[in-house]
């Protein structure tokens, strides 16, 4: 097996606060020794957590990998609300807290979980005409992003902490789908109980089937700049399987096709040696590679 091969597989990084993703990416390239390291979900500067990293052919590999679900812990100060919806952002408004109940604030919380309609925060990376939505804001204009549906599947209160005499903090357990943003959650519930809201901490915990137990921080990387797993585990987690024998591996290496099994959903191929050579689509009479992880001669 090539070197490339050896190399390519995906890290978990537990990312810190205050780095951009695009930051950590760098910072892998050297720790790696490569500049083919890509990172697939962006994290915020103030948010921790789960960052999915791609290094040689992970990084192909990760722009078929369909997130679908994510989990978050995160704190909600209510009582202000800032431009950006967290704490980095400027204040447009502050209220006081005094007449919140615990149950208003439950309440509120309860409202934001299903199928709902969430408007972005006004610092996402959303594109409007080719320029995201933060570089639009942080240039003086005034960017109001239209709703999109999402689902939150869970929002567990996990504290209230209502000593303070100008706010209270919720501490809260998130697990949405990927496009939910939990500052527009923050700002949302704020909004809700007439107050406003903000988030000061976030912490993503999983990404689909990626979880920060299985996450390492820079430091550590450092120290040990091995693949959290390599191509075949990676791709046996995200992706159903189709058993194939050694030799249809051969013929997918080197581009060719197998037959369909009447499988409608993206697919690896693993060979008895365990071995995943491709994710495959079916279509018509053909089951035919969308990603090859060893082609032939590499």
């Amino acid at each position: 097996m090539s070197s490339i091969l050896d190399s390519s597989g995906v890290v978990l990084v537990d990312k810190p606060a205050g780095m951009t993703s695009h930051d950590v990416v760098a910072r892998l390239r050297r720790i790696m020794g490569t500049r083919r390291v890509g990172h697939s979900g962006t994290l915020d500067p103030m948010a921790t957590g789960v960052l999915v990293v791609g290094v040689e052919r992970g990084t192909k590999f990760l722009a078929h990998v369909v997130t679908h679900d994510k989990r978050y812990e995160a704190t909600m100060r209510l009582g202000m609300s800032t431009v950006t919806d967290d704490a980095e952002g400027d204040v447009l408004s502050s209220t006081s807290t005094g007449g919140l109940t615990e149950e208003r604030v439950r309440q509120a919380c309860a409202r934001q979980v299903g199928d709902i309609m969430q408007r972005p925060s006004s610092v996402s990376s959303i594109k409007i005409d080719g320029r995201r939505a933060h570089e639009r804001v942080r240039a003086g204009e005034d960017v109001v992003l239209p709703e999109r549906p999402v689902t939150v599947h869970s929002l567990d209160i996990l504290s209230i902490d209502a000593e303070a005499p100008d706010h209270i903090d919720v501490r809260i357990a998130v697990h949405c789908s990927s496009g939910t943003y939990i500052r527009s959650i923050a700002r949302d519930v704020g909004e809700d109980l007439g107050v406003g809201g903000h988030l000061v901490a976030l912490r993503r915990t999983s990404v689909g089937p990626f979880d920060i137990a299985d996450c390492r921080t820079l430091e550590q990387l450092e120290g040990d700049n091995s693949l959290t797993m390599d191509l075949d585990t990676a791709m046996i987690r995200c992706f159903p399987t189709r058993e194939i024998s050694e030799e249809q591996g051969t013929d997918i290496a080197m581009g060719k096709w197998l037959e369909p099994v009447g499988r409608k959903e993206i697919y690896a191929v693993v060979t008895p040696s365990g071995q995943a050579m491709a994710l495959l689509k079916e279509q018509g009479r053909r089951a035919a590679s969308v990603f090859v992880a060893r082609p032939h001669g590499l």
